[in-house]
């Protein structure tokens, strides 16, 4: 072989090679940081017009990212978390007691799916899914490799935290501020597994009220008092932006998936202190977006009750700075993560969610046609125009988004929706 020929040929492997490497690199399963913050609705983010606080980290997020307008949960924590760890709708599970997770489901849960693909998993801040004490293994036989977990209905949540670490109770945090603590856990997380696929669910405890759960008012912030809401937004912000930076540092930046979710619409009302006889001081809740007051939504079914940001960045895959129409349900996640990392869905489950991975992947989009939530006997079924209830009230929720003029007696129920509240209630909703 001449001279010339061998060249050409060594340069012809040389290419293979690292068009093989680039190839693997890009089909690798990406890691996945999930952030789930709690009791934020969209009026609060300066990405979804918001004119009440600065977000200039998520808000760089979503820069970095897409937007999704059109994202829907349940109306408070506890069945979002359900929904999100099982890809099903609550009905179907039986609607587990508040602060419980059906333990015939233990093992086919968002972490275990994940788990068994090859992931190593880690949660950390809420879990609101059973009393950590009186049962330690409870994260684990969920999926969950690692934990660092506030003590819910234990203790403090923010200051002198009570937190559980796999299995054991910290004593090392008394002086420190909660939400520090369970973002140092995942960031060290994050460093330590930096060479393998991770999934690092990061429940936040912000921007959740201190907490009216205990015998006696938690202890107040270093300058005698509770946060404001107004504050509590700001260290969310920047805890968002501490743990994306860890991934960013940590050359992780380009096979990484960052979902930014909330659990449910902004409260009413906030607690930000406790007066001299000892009773809880609530102030209201009022954010302006585009010029318009929104008061918090939580526990209602209204947009502002179930309608959250939902921001995903994912570098050369997901277009930067862009917004999208499609419909996404809580219940999606599971099956969207799981096609993403190339694991299988579990055989014996009806799931309840939809993948919506080819839009991640910039090959297609999210096929749901319709969103559902449910609460305290009542429950909807949704689409970007029109709303319907179990109980038969329809909106236009496109021209009316408050839900002020019912239409249930001029205009005809749309037929797919009707439909799909048939379907519901033969899988076992109960709602009227």
């Amino acid at each position: 072989m001449s001279v010339r020929r061998q060249l050409l040929f060594m340069m012809f492997l040389a290419l293979n090679w690292t068009t093989s490497d680039v190839r693997a690199e890009h089909d690798s399963p990406p890691n996945i940081l999930f952030i789930l913050a709690d009791d934020v609705g969209s009026e609060v983010l300066e990405c979804y017009g918001g004119e009440s606080y600065s977000t200039p980290h998520i808000d760089e997020l979503a820069q970095q990212g897409m937007r999704f307008e059109h994202a829907y949960v349940m109306p408070v924590c506890h069945p979002t978390r359900i929904c999100l760890f099982s890809g099903q709708y609550p009905f179907r599970m039986g609607n587990p007691d508040w602060g419980s997770y059906p333990p015939s489901a233990e093992a086919n849960t968002i972490a275990q799916v994940l788990k068994r693909a090859g992931y190593a998993t880690a949660v950390a801040g809420k879990w609101q899914i059973a009393l950590l004490g009186e049962d330690l293994s409870h994260p684990t036989r969920l999926g969950f490799d690692e934990y660092c977990l506030f003590g819910w209905h234990e203790g403090p949540r923010y200051y002198e935290p009570w937190i559980w670490r796999n299995g054991v109770k910290r004593e090392d945090v008394h002086d420190k501020y909660g939400p520090d603590v369970y973002c140092d856990f995942l960031v060290d997380f994050i460093q330590r597994k930096r060479d393998q696929p991770f999934f690092a669910y990061y429940s936040m405890a912000l921007c959740h009220a201190v907490t009216n759960d205990l015998d006696k008012p938690v202890p107040v912030g270093p300058n005698g008092r509770y946060q404001t809401f107004a504050e509590m937004v700001s260290a969310m912000d920047d805890r968002v932006g501490r743990i994306v930076n860890a991934i960013d540092q940590a050359g992780l930046r380009d096979n990484t998936l960052v979902i930014f979710l909330t659990d449910n619409g902004s409260p009413a009302r906030n607690i930000d202190g406790v007066d001299n006889s000892g009773e809880l001081i609530y102030q209201p809740i009022f954010s302006i977006r585009n010029g318009t007051v929104i008061p918090g939504g939580k526990a209602q079914l209204t947009d502002a009750g179930t309608r959250v940001p939902l921001i995903v960045r994912w570098p050369d895959h997901i277009p930067a700075d862009t917004a999208c129409d499609d419909l996404v349900d809580v219940s999606d996640f599971l099956p969207t993560l799981a096609e993403l990392a190339g694991a299988s869905l579990p055989e014996e489950v009806t799931l309840d969610g939809r993948s919506f991975a080819q839009r991640l992947l910039g090959e297609g989009k999210g096929d749901r046609e319709w969103v559902f939530a449910e609460h305290k006997g009542k429950a909807f079924v949704k689409d970007r125009h029109w709303k319907l209830y179990s109980d038969g009230r329809l909106y236009e929720v496109a021209k009316d988004p408050q839900e002020k003029h019912s239409l249930t007696t001029t205009q005809p129920l749309p037929k797919y929706l009707q439909q799909a509240l048939r379907d519901l209630r033969s899988a076992g909703l109960e709602h009227p």
